[in-house]
């Protein structure tokens, strides 16, 4: 049974970031794997989908038109451009998941990262991957 204290817990963003490469995205889907309370952020992006990947679970896919007026409209928690293609989290369904006490677990890179620690100071907490070595980085 929850007591009162927990039932009002306020989540938590977890934030992973690391060069690309590096592992993050296979410790998030194991994180993911081992705690039920933890949801995965989805992002928006201007990227053209991929065959694998489906719309509203890999990613929100949207034009640049939609991107921009969301920016105009300080809908991102964060938002970047990375190799040409705009990339941000959507506010409101993070907002929601961490006022209801669910976890958020954030694959973003190092400019998402340090814009949510602006933006979310007392509810997040940033883990930054390394890979072993630049040789494993590069492989």
């Amino acid at each position: 049974m929850n007591t009162a204290s927990e039932s009002s817990r306020r989540g938590v963003a977890f934030v992973l970031s690391s060069p690309s490469g590096a592992g993050k995205s296979t410790l998030a889907r194991r994180l993911l794997k081992a705690d039920g309370n933890i949801l995965l952020s989805v992002s928006a992006t201007t990227r053209k989908k991929r065959a694998n990947e489906t719309n509203g679970v890999d990613y929100l896919f949207v034009d640049a038109d939609e991107f921009e007026r969301m920016v105009r409209e300080n809908a991102f928690l964060e938002h970047a451009t990375v190799f040409g293609n705009q990339y941000g989290t959507p506010l409101a369904p993070i907002e929601t998941s961490l006022s209801n006490g669910k976890d958020v677990l954030f694959d973003i890179d190092w400019q998402g990262a340090e814009q949510v620690a602006i933006k979310l100071p007392d509810d997040h907490v940033s883990v930054f991957i390394l890979p072993p070595s630049l040789e494993e980085l590069h492989r």
